[in-house]
């Protein structure tokens, strides 16, 4: 596996098998309205991965309890960016999407209840990363108002993917979920080894 430069000020994840390079953030501040336009499409696609769910699983009372509060807020946080976007003259527009996201789809299983615990635990993974990367742009963006933004979302981004482990452990045993998680965590790090070319939140 490709070793990954931990970039400073990284709090460790226990969800994630290596913390962000020092390139991603330096690339990513570089261009701070390309990462926020791809925040804005992260949010949004987050709540979809939280309906999609739902929908596929709809005699699953207990995940639609969990999961429908998480797509709204989701949704509030897809607003709440494109609202600073709004001020900012700065159009949400569609941006190349890096392999990441697929990649990560495809290592999910397509039988039951595989399916279910890696779709729960890849979901859970992305917003790992999500909270890990938000954490370094909060410390360490110049923009106070950017700043402010990532900062005010880390909370609920621990509090997600959080929510997509207590919902594996619910399901699974523990020794199964940490040994998959652990396949998939490595996968996903190899996945950012490669900076991509465009600054993106999972690039």
């Amino acid at each position: 596996m490709s070793a990954l430069a931990p970039a400073p000020e990284t709090a460790r994840i226990r969800w994630l098998a290596q913390a962000s390079s020092a390139a991603w953030l330096e690339q990513a501040l570089a261009h701070p309205d390309l990462v926020l336009i791809d925040h804005a499409h992260c949010e949004r696609k987050a709540a979809g991965v939280a309906l999609q769910l739902m929908f596929r699983y709809p005699s699953d009372t207990a995940l639609a309890e969990a999961l429908s509060p998480l797509a709204r807020e989701e949704l509030e946080h897809f607003e709440h960016v494109l609202a600073l976007l709004q001020r900012r003259g700065v159009a949400l527009r569609p941006l190349a999407a890096p392999p990441y996201g697929a990649a990560l789809a495809g290592k999910v299983r397509r039988q039951e209840p595989e399916r279910l615990l890696d779709s729960l635990l890849v979901a859970g993974l992305i917003e790992a990363r999500s909270h890990e990367r938000m954490a370094l742009l909060a410390a360490h963006s110049l923009d106070p108002e950017l700043a402010d933004l990532y900062g005010d979302l880390l909370a609920s981004e621990a509090r997600h993917f959080g929510l997509y482990w207590v919902l594996c452990e619910r399901r699974w045993p523990r020794p199964e979920l940490v040994r998959r998680l652990g396949e998939l965590a490595t996968f996903e790090a190899e996945r950012l080894a490669n900076l991509h070319p465009e600054p993106r939140m999972h690039s």
